[in-house]
């Protein structure tokens, strides 16, 4: 194609009451015009052939494409169609000299306007077909935001995942075929939405922060071992913050990655991960029955609802795990080999693998590990001591020493 022979429109739930006469030209013109049913209805006097969308985008868009080429196509979005909607989609597959946009207020816009909330700050999320695994973990720096919800994701059941992951500091409002004649808005504390059960599926969900004076919380977790449940005296079920910040340093993190912690313990490491992964999977595997209670009571006092507890031995609760872009061994049960063996194996291209080893048994079997398979590993040895108070001086208190290793799996 050398025109642009596809034109996008996006339409509000007003139908065409509110189109500029640019984009009703469009349609008014198309010899194809494709679009939703809910979306088509609103335009019978259109004379061109009629697409409804149905199922797959991937024919259609094939065909959409097969058309521009002798015909005027018009496809109708809602509202923004570059806003998660379908412009997105048909400029990717016909090129953006191909196709030209026209764009009507998103639900997004309209719900701000309604409310009288600024949105330039906002963070915007679509739940769309998509799971509300770390949710909680998206909006812990949100002053306000904007959900797009769905059937499975509707705003009753997102304010109960929140209320049960401890986010609970937002005022909530639902806003309901926005524009058109079924328009509703309505306020509600998070523990009242939890109880609604009358709202429509076109609706968009705002949150904003009760707190006028709520700060984000800092972006490196770096969380004292006194906030998380752990069993005592063992300490050692628990990684030190100081060794923990070096370890989750050394693993690279990345907003979308997916990250494995074997030997999870009280789930301090995959906690910490899966704040500094809002969009990603974090996986910790442990298999003290007490552990896992404990893991999972952290999750949720910490908000960390994109991390799962696998209860199980490693290496074999690894099986049919998602493949990781990080893995952390915080503990072996004698198999140490056999797990850095796995992690390289099952490691995405890049990925990265951090070991922590105490005792002098398990850093030797670690560094065997590494250099059976020629690699020479990064190695840091973590010597911290902190300041504890004695009367009325201040002495330190030295933390035993962690040797932590570190390898990139080759792109």
């Amino acid at each position: 194609m050398t025109r642009k022979a596809v034109t996008v429109v996006g339409v509000g739930d007003d139908g065409c009451a509110s189109l500029t006469a640019r984009a009703m030209n469009a349609i008014a013109r198309a010899d194809v015009l494709v679009g939703g049913e809910r979306l088509l209805a609103f335009f019978p006097e259109s004379r061109g052939e009629r697409i409804a969308i149905k199922g797959g985008l991937g024919p259609l868009l094939d065909r959409v494409a097969a058309l521009a080429d002798e015909r005027s196509v018009v496809v109708l979005g809602s509202g923004d169609p570059l806003f998660y909607g379908i412009g997105g989609t048909i400029v990717q597959r016909l090129g953006a000299e191909h196709v030209e946009v026209l764009p009507q207020i998103s639900s997004v816009q309209w719900a701000f306007a309604r409310v009288g909330l600024p949105w330039h700050d906002a963070t915007l999320l679509s739940l769309h077909a998509r799971g509300r695994r770390g949710l909680a973990v998206r909006l812990r720096r949100a002053v306000r935001a904007a959900i797009l919800t769905d059937d499975e994701n509707s705003p009753p059941r997102l304010a109960a995942h929140l209320l049960d992951h401890g986010a609970a500091g937002f005022d909530a409002w639902v806003c309901e075929s926005l524009a058109g004649p079924g328009e509703r808005v309505r306020r509600f504390a998070l523990a009242e939405l939890a109880e609604v059960r009358d709202v429509g599926p076109l609706n968009v969900l705002l949150l904003a922060r009760t707190d006028p004076a709520w700060r984000p919380p800092p972006r490196l977790p770096h969380l004292p071992e006194e906030l998380f449940a752990k069993r005592m005296p063992k300490k050692g079920l628990i990684t030190k913050r100081e060794v923990r910040t070096l370890s989750l340093a050394a693993l690279q993190l990345r907003d979308d990655a997916v990250v494995w912690d074997i030997g999870a313990g009280s789930g301090s490491v995959a906690i910490e991960a899966g704040l500094l992964c809002p969009d990603g999977h974090v996986i910790a595997v442990e298999i003290d029955d007490e552990c896992v209670a404990m893991c999972r009571e952290n999750l949720r006092a910490h908000g960390a609802d994109n991390v799962d507890v696998v209860h199980g031995l490693a290496p074999a609760a690894l099986d049919g795990l998602p493949a990781p872009d990080a893995v952390f061994v915080g503990g072996s049960k004698g198999a140490m080999d056999e797990l850095i063996g796995i992690a390289l194996d099952r490691l995405r291209p890049g990925g990265r693998l951090v070991v922590n080893a105490i005792t002098l048994d398990n850093v030797a079997e670690a560094y065997r590990a590494f250099r059976s398979r020629d690699l020479l590993p990064e190695l840091v040895v973590a010597s911290c001591a902190r300041g504890e108070p004695l009367a009325r001086y201040l002495r330190y208190e030295a933390q035993n020493p962690v040797h932590i290793f570190a390898v990139e799996k080759p792109s």
